[in-house]
């Protein structure tokens, strides 16, 4: 068995900060997107990178966007199908599979949404930060993520 390395006074301070900066800056977002256009958080992920995409992405696709699980992805589908902000085609090419695409009420909510969460995250992190903090975070952000998709690799 190996011996536990605990979190030393500094380690604890920065991680706990992540850990509340992480938690302060999503329940932010949430709440500003449900209070000015009725989107979640997950409904604004979901419609920005259908937004984005050159044409409607496969299921898989977006989960692999957004790092959610298959029955999670597609409950949110299903909520936001319901809702009328995304709908479900079938693929061209493989007759077993559908393609996941925004309707004319989905592509309104993100367009008037955008500006405006561009405009919160300037306001809350970005705007606050120097060149070089920014690059750091950049680092930072980039080197976590890399050893999380290794992680998954295994």
């Amino acid at each position: 068995m190996t011996r536990v390395r605990w979190l030393d006074e500094r380690e604890q301070q920065a991680w706990r900060s992540l850990m509340a900066m992480q938690e302060g800056l999503t329940e932010f977002v949430d709440r500003q997107l449900r209070h000015r256009c009725g989107l979640s958080n997950a409904d604004y992920q979901v419609l920005a990178h259908l937004s984005e995409a050159a044409e409607p992405l496969r299921s898989y696709e977006l989960g692999r966007l957004l790092h959610w699980e298959k029955s999670r992805l597609s409950q949110h589908l299903t909520r936001m199908e319901k809702r009328g902000l995304v709908r479900r085609e079938p693929c061209d090419t493989d007759q077993r599979g559908s393609v996941i695409a925004s309707t004319a009420e989905g592509t309104k909510l993100i367009e008037a949404a955008a500006p405006q969460h561009v405009s919160d995250i300037r306001e809350m992190v970005i705007d606050h930060l120097t060149p070089q903090e920014l690059d750091a975070l950049a680092a930072i952000s980039a080197k976590v993520n890399a050893r999380l998709a290794a992680r998954d690799q295994d």
